[in-house]
């Protein structure tokens, strides 16, 4: 269930963005242990001088390959989000060639409530989901 929304560069081939996806994908499914099907992720493409990704004063060099991740969502703990970095950056890297200092990954937080997968009905809290 959680949204992954993508910020690159744009430049990559379709081939390149849909083995980040899957990458990342099986990152979410192995940490999270959330079903196959359960996949919702977007990608959006920035121009070079649309996208700025600096270090926050770690001294970290980024390349045109780094990939910004927002996951939306419901709480996860401490331990499965550091599993889930781990893992997104060992695959993207074997898979795709992104370097884990190029990965940058921010959770956004919601609620049971917050979700509804279709019929204007919230899965969630009537026991679908």
């Amino acid at each position: 269930m959680p949204f992954l929304k993508f910020d690159i560069l744009e430049g990559r081939t379709q081939a390149q963005i849909t083995s980040m996806l899957d990458a990342a994908h099986r990152a979410v499914v192995d940490s999270f242990q959330v079903p196959e099907g359960d996949r919702y992720q977007a990608v959006y493409e920035h121009r070079a001088s649309h996208f700025i990704v600096e270090d926050t004063g770690l001294g970290i060099t980024r390349t045109k390959n780094m990939v910004v991740l927002t996951v939306i969502s419901r709480p996860r703990s401490k331990e499965e989000k550091q599993i889930f970095y781990k893992e997104l950056t060992r695959l993207l890297h074997e898979r795709c060639n992104i370097e884990p200092r190029d990965v940058v990954v921010s959770f956004v937080i919601n609620s049971d409530e917050d979700w509804s997968f279709g019929f204007g009905v919230a899965q969630f809290l009537t026991g679908e989901l």
